[in-house]
């Protein structure tokens, strides 16, 4: 499975008034299905509504679907940067609508602050899954899974270029319901089937093959 980044171009950021106190939030398209993206690739209408009716279902209708500020360097969602929740995702057409929560976490009055001051912040999706190619376009796997359906980040094209770039190359595979680097599982199994006099020359390999892959 492969990390996998979606620039978010359709959602904006509100500011609404609840009894006198500010409410921040995040509103629009945070999904889209059937179409061929900026990145080429395609999120066919059923997996998208499968994987956002157990998001719903297993995160949001539970109080646990929640974003971060800036590009996380991995799948899972990190609760010291957590900066929203999202509240509501469903289905319009072809597209997925979400609303998110800006949250008085430390990162959340960041972002708060970011649009107080004028700030133009992006949004962008990530999730894991496999991709197949068909017909010149890269189609996304019913092994999708969702992380988050909006994370906040400054600049959308160009930090999601790099997301694609130097995360998405990278397999990912599923160890005790944690998803962990494919390479650090292989070597974890390498050292475990090594016996103690072979020991050192096995950690000194891995290392090696280690520095090799930064």
């Amino acid at each position: 499975m492969k990390l996998i980044s979606e620039e978010v171009t359709n959602a904006e950021y509100v500011v609404e008034d609840n009894n006198g106190k500010k409410e921040y939030k995040i509103k629009g398209i945070f999904l889209q299905s059937n179409i061929k993206n900026r990145n080429g690739r395609i999120y066919p209408k059923d997996i998208l509504m499968k994987e956002v009716k157990r998001y719903n279902k297993e995160f949001i209708n539970k109080n646990r679907a929640f974003g971060e500020l800036g590009h996380p360097d991995g799948p899972t969602v990190n609760l010291e940067r957590v900066s929203h929740m999202i509240k509501k995702l469903y289905p319009d057409g072809d597209n997925f609508i979400g609303e998110a929560k800006i949250m008085d976490t430390p990162y959340g009055k960041i972002v708060k602050g970011l649009i107080d001051e004028g700030a133009q912040l992006g949004v962008s999706s990530r999730g894991m899954g496999s991709i197949m190619q068909r017909n010149g376009a890269n189609y996304v796997k019913d092994d999708f899974m969702l992380a988050t359906a909006a994370d906040i980040v400054a600049d959308p094209s160009a930090p999601a270029a790099f997301v694609e770039g130097i995360m998405e190359g990278k397999e990912w595979v599923w160890d005790s319901g944690l998803l962990v680097e494919k390479d650090i599982e292989a070597w974890k199994m390498e050292v475990i089937k090594t016996n103690q006099r072979q020991l050192e020359g096995k950690k000194l390999k891995i290392f090696d093959e280690f520095i090799r892959k930064l």
